[in-house]
């Protein structure tokens, strides 16, 4: 800390022997002249003692506010560091998580296009197979989203009112058996269906409705399929009755549609 020094410089008054006489009234004004100056030399020293105190405080406050600014500043600085460092772990993470999403999606789609094109190998060798059957209106085959029907209308496979499949059914049935046998990754559900007309005559004491009647005919179905090897886990049977129709019910033609079994494939669960 630098200090000020007040030089304070004395008058003497010394009586002028030899070289001259000084008045009283001089020497009162001379030694006046010097007190006044002595204090205002005084009050000024002492001016600029209280001003240099106060720096120092200031100056002992701006080091402790430098200190603690700088204290600050290396806590801000870590914080700053650590979330920095969080954050780029956690963009490393994100970045991570979507080439995994990715890759995945990559393999989903694959995945998706192998079994359509698994579908479509398994439509075309139905259609190719079944071609007469087809042509004569009595087989009809639809693909739609990974779902396969082969639909077959009762005169092909049942007698009136019958549940059993006949000979000539048989035969049909051997035709699509021999194309499902080569799909592994789908189930099959056999579903029964009827007209609208009710059950009526001795029948009734053997299928009171039309959902006994189409849950025997499916079930009837499934069981040849699965005699003739089909997976037994991958097979179920439905009974619809009347209550799916395809056409008309008003018609002869549509209750000949609406009597029917269909075979779906569809994606195991």
């Amino acid at each position: 800390m630098r200090k000020t020094f007040v030089a304070i410089t004395a008058f003497a008054v010394v009586p002028l022997g030899a070289a001259g006489c000084v008045s009283k009234s001089e020497y009162t004004k001379t030694v006046q002249t010097a007190e006044a100056r002595y204090s205002a030399l005084d009050a000024e020293n002492t001016r600029l003692k209280s001003e240099l105190a106060n720096a120092g405080k200031r100056n002992e406050q701006l080091t402790a506010d430098r200190a603690e600014l700088e204290r600050t500043l290396t806590m801000k600085s870590g914080e700053l560091g650590k979330s920095v460092a969080d954050l780029r772990q956690r963009v490393s993470a994100l970045e991570a998580d979507n080439a995994r999403l990715t890759q995945d999606l990559a393999e989903a789609q694959k995945t998706r296009e192998e079994k359509v094109r698994e579908v479509s190998s398994t439509y075309e060798q139905l259609v190719a197979k079944m071609k007469g059957e087809i042509d004569k209106g009595q087989v009809t085959i639809s693909e739609l989203k990974g779902k396969l029907t082969v639909n077959m209308v009762e005169a092909i496979l049942f007698d009136s009112g019958k549940a059993e499949v006949k000979p000539e059914g048989l035969v049909v049935l051997g035709k699509v058996i021999e194309i499902l046998k080569t799909v592994n990754d789908k189930s099959i559900r056999i579903e029964g269906h009827t007209d609208n007309k009710p059950i009526v005559g001795p029948l009734t004491q053997r299928y009171p409705t039309n959902w006994e009647l189409s849950a025997a005919r499916a079930i009837n179905v499934s069981r040849y399929l699965q005699k003739q090897g089909i997976e037994s886990g991958n097979l179920s049977a439905a009974a619809f009755g009347e209550f799916k129709p395809v056409a008309d019910n008003a018609t002869l033609e549509g209750r000949a549609k609406n009597r029917r079994i269909e075979i779906v494939l569809v994606p195991k669960e």
